[in-house]
């Protein structure tokens, strides 16, 4: 079997091979995915109920601290009573009790104004040592008046005149206390929805789903995070999944949303990362290993050639001896002596040829159809007579190309031999050369079996033959020739049953 159609099966296996790789790799990437993702889903559901246990615990005790407020809101109103019962009634048994009542606020804060806003009475309020009383309850009452508590009518009738007071009160300082309590627990609440054990991306918004009031585990931090980069990551995190509904203090509705972390989105990429680096891997590896093939290649022709070029001078010079002495004899005649001297100058050329492998060749301007046709005078008269070889130009015009003579002429031999081995001896050869601005396009047409597409390049590989006793060397010593040394192109334009056709781009 040819080394060529091994190599291009050892191709083939390692590409079927490198793609059961990818699709094993992708596939149990993406279980593992998959599996992460599950893992992940069930974290978050967990995370997600834990917050609305704790949101559930935040609004009964905003429940209870309402109740509280409103049980102090009673007693205050009692108190504003009693008051007034106080100043109204004349019986013992009464004032005893109002009295009684009264003695027992010692936790709410109060203030009496009368009319004119003027402070009448006060009570339960902490004044240190050194503070101006009066500005002191003047302030306090500044800051009930902003409050959400509603002063309290102490309007009263006694004989004669009516006494009209308001009185003021804030939250005791018990309940100050717990409303702190309180607070803490929703900015703790709210902590605890940011920084999350479920390390996912999470975006806490108010009742809008716009304006946001915290994030946590988005790209970039808490800074340098701009409201159009937040409101795509919601509306990304909407796509994913359904925000939760959060109720605080059963007033206020939340959101909050939230998407798989970053880490379950890199494993959802890094197969194709992983993808990515072994094809460069195996492209660095392709190359070096291209490269180093071809240096070795480069130096087996070099080492070959001069070789060659050595063993042929030995015998080249003695022939050379032997024409001289056989011209001094006259044992011969004339003809037979100049066959043999076109012979060895044959020789001497192809000498010439394998010497300069190697080496840079002299290019020079040289005139195309001279060297074409002083190629073809010498091969008509060694193939076969059934072959027709014809040499036309684009206007039949004189055609100038940079190209060795030498070199080129061995180009054109082992086309016009390959031809002919491809049409067994029998057919037809056609040159013809395209004059272009910058290119001469020179195209060499044959009436042979044809090339199959799949091999148009191949045959230009060193061993690549389709002949019982070939060494594989003729197309690529061409390729080397047109390449290498004239910085051209060779390849085939067509080829079907009909025959194919090599085209040689050089430049002008």
């Amino acid at each position: 079997m040819n080394i060529y159609s091994k190599k291009q099966r050892w191709k083939l296996l390692l590409a079927v091979a490198a793609i059961l790789i990818i699709v094993v790799s992708l596939w149990y990437t993406n279980i593992l995915v998959k599996k992460i993702a599950t893992e992940e889903r069930k974290k978050v559901q967990l995370w997600a109920e834990a917050i609305q246990n704790k949101a559930s615990l935040v609004n009964y005790t905003g429940e209870l601290f309402q109740k509280i407020s409103n049980e102090e809101r009673n007693k205050i109103e009692l108190w504003a009573e009693a008051n007034k019962r106080l100043a109204t009634s004349n019986n013992y048994t009464d004032l005893t009790f109002y009295l009684n009542i009264l003695s027992r606020n010692t936790t709410i804060p109060v203030i009496v104004v009368d009319e004119e806003e003027n402070i009448s009475s006060w009570r339960n309020f902490d004044i240190k040592e050194g503070v101006d009383t009066a500005q002191f309850l003047l302030d306090q009452l500044d800051l009930m008046k902003n409050s959400s508590n509603e002063p309290i009518d102490l309007t009263y009738h006694i004989p004669r005149y009516t006494i009209k007071q308001k009185l003021y009160y804030k939250d005791s300082k018990i309940f100050s206390e717990l409303k702190i309590v309180l607070d803490d627990l929703i900015q703790s609440f709210i902590s605890e929805i940011v920084i999350n054990s479920a390390s996912v991306p999470v975006i806490y918004t108010d009742s809008t789903q716009i304006n946001v009031i915290e994030h946590g585990n988005l790209e970039g931090g808490k800074t340098g995070i701009g409201q159009d980069f937040l409101m795509a990551t919601i509306a990304n995190m909407r796509e994913q999944n359904e925000p939760i509904v959060i109720t605080i203090n059963n007033e206020t509705t939340n959101y909050i949303f939230y998407k798989d972390s970053q880490l379950l989105q890199q494993l959802k990429y890094y197969p194709y990362f992983q993808i990515l680096i072994i094809a460069l891997f195996l492209l660095i590896s392709y190359y070096l290993f291209s490269t180093s093939r071809k240096v070795e290649q480069n130096q087996v022709w070099v080492g070959m050639a001069k070789e060659t070029a050595h063993q042929l001078g030995t015998p080249l010079s003695s022939l050379m001896a032997w024409v001289e002495y056989l011209k001094l004899k006259e044992v011969v005649d004339e003809n037979t002596i100049n066959e043999l001297s076109k012979d060895i100058t044959r020789l001497e050329i192809i000498t010439e040829r394998f010497s300069k492998i190697g080496s840079v060749p002299k290019l020079e301007s040289e005139n195309l159809n001279v060297v074409v046709n002083d190629s073809l005078a010498y091969l008509k008269v060694r193939i076969s007579k059934k072959v027709n070889v014809t040499f036309t130009t684009q206007n039949n015009t004189e055609i100038k190309a940079k190209l060795n003579p030498s070199l080129f002429s061995w180009v054109l031999e082992n086309l016009i031999k390959n031809a002919v081995d491809a049409m067994k001896g029998e057919g037809n050869i056609d040159i013809y050369i395209t004059d272009q601005s910058q290119f001469v396009y020179i195209d060499i047409t044959d009436t042979g079996i044809g090339i199959p597409r799949a091999k148009h390049k191949t045959i230009f590989e060193p061993g690549f033959t389709t002949k019982q006793r070939g060494w594989g060397l003729g197309l690529s010593l061409v390729k080397r020739i047109i390449e290498n040394y004239h910085s051209g192109k060779i390849f085939v334009k067509q080829s079907d049953s009909a025959g194919t056709t090599f085209r040689i781009v050089l430049n002008k």
